[in-house]
């Protein structure tokens, strides 16, 4: 994939976000935790990430219930997930939609342990 197709593609992911992507965004942006600045959307390698903190070296996935199902996505998020890790080496950590949108103070208090 080409970096201008990765920049285009994370563009309309950011027009079109998940109810629980949308949630977490608002307590992310504008540097509200720990004064650091996160991303969303964002290209990395061959990938495009949930959100990115480049000063923790953080990647949060926010997920569907399709991610847990056993099938083809769960085995790219594996393959994913390794190469931000370590190609990238960046810390991941996962949050399913009803995490953030059933109880965004453990989801919170999750990020600020990582950061």
């Amino acid at each position: 994939m080409t970096s201008h197709y990765l920049k285009n593609t994370a563009r309309k992911l950011r027009n079109s976000v998940t109810e629980a992507e949308h949630k977490l965004w608002q307590y992310l942006k504008k540097k509200q935790v720990k004064n650091l600045q996160f991303y969303r959307q964002r290209p990395l390698g061959k990938f495009i990430v949930d959100f990115y903190c480049p000063a923790a070296k953080l990647v949060i996935e926010v997920d569907g219930g399709h991610h847990y199902d056993g099938g083809e996505i769960v085995k790219e998020d594996v393959k994913r997930e390794e190469y931000l890790r370590n190609i990238l080496k960046l810390r991941v950590i996962r949050f399913t939609n009803m995490d953030v949108l059933k109880n965004m103070s453990a989801v919170m208090d999750k990020i600020i342990e990582e950061l």
